[in-house]
């Protein structure tokens, strides 16, 4: 089986070109393909395909000709991935896929959001996150309050107060959380602020427990649920957020019903799996 391997800000991804959906995709086929010792090793794979071969992408054949199948590392399905998306566009672009107006649409789980190239960065549309409430984190034996944030995908975005240091806490065990507020389960954001930076209007350093793939180095639709919480927490309703991740930083703009999520998106590697191999 063909595949690239890409990362977002170390948010690395499997991708699996299969225009006509033919692959033989299966929950433990994912995970043997994202195992980082017996497999390739990735947070997700991302299969691309055609949206109306797929069906959960052709109801948005009208919208989009291209459908991201996301899988997360544990063979589960995710509605959303920001990094994902913007790694699956630069490997589009990599093969001559591009919008015809300089906006590229890409199906989703979670709807049609558009991506634009501007060199090394590739920047999507995610639409505006939702602010939907409130609910707690449980970690180190300490609760964390937190905001509900609808980005397509479920996150809880918990601000740390000042005696927890960021890069102190072990996100080795999933935080705990109310399945009653998240049945599907939740992507948590652990946020602590800090200084602007240039061009920015708001900064923030965060890490992140994502759903079915465990701590990653960076997470694009937690960084556009922490951007949305930064600025409603500073009195705003638009403004740019540079989010710091551990794999780098990413930029988040909020203007009207758009929030913009900007990064670099890479290829590192092309080959072929063998299958026999990495399901034992």
């Amino acid at each position: 089986m063909r595949f690239l391997k890409g990362h977002g800000t170390g948010n690395d991804f499997v991708i699996l070109p299969d225009e006509h959906g033919q692959l033989p995709l299966t929950p433990s086929l994912v995970a043997a393909l994202c195992d980082r010792r017996r497999g390739i090793g990735a947070d997700g794979v991302l299969r691309v395909v055609r949206a109306a071969h797929h069906p959960d992408g052709a109801r948005f054949a009208d919208q989009a000709e291209w459908f991201m199948d996301y899988w997360n590392a544990d063979g589960s399905f995710a509605e959303m991935c920001g990094n994902g998306v913007r790694v699956f566009v630069r490997y589009l672009d990599s093969v001559g896929v591009r919008g015809s107006d300089g906006a590229l649409p890409v199906a989703t789980r979670a709807g049609v959001v558009r991506a634009v190239i501007d060199g090394d960065s590739i920047a999507v549309d995610m639409g505006r996150p939702r602010l939907t409430g409130t609910s707690a984190a449980t970690l180190d034996g300490r609760t964390f309050p937190g905001v509900v944030v609808d980005c397509g995908n479920p996150h809880l975005v918990c601000t740390l107060p000042d005696d927890v240091d960021l890069s102190s806490l072990d996100l080795t065990q999933a935080p705990g959380f109310d399945p009653r507020v998240f049945p599907a389960g939740v992507n948590v954001e652990f946020v602590t602020p800090t200084e602007g930076v240039g061009g920015a209007d708001l900064h923030r350093r965060m890490r992140v427990y994502e759903r079915g793939s465990a701590e990653t180095l960076s997470c694009g639709s937690g960084a556009c649920a922490v951007a949305a919480v930064a600025v409603r927490d500073a009195g705003r309703t638009d403004g740019v957020v540079a989010v710091d991740v551990p794999g780098g930083r990413l930029r988040v703009t909020l203007d009207g019903e758009s929030c913009w999520l900007a990064g670099p998106a890479v290829l590192v590697a092309r080959g072929e799996v063998d299958l026999n191999a990495i399901s034992g």
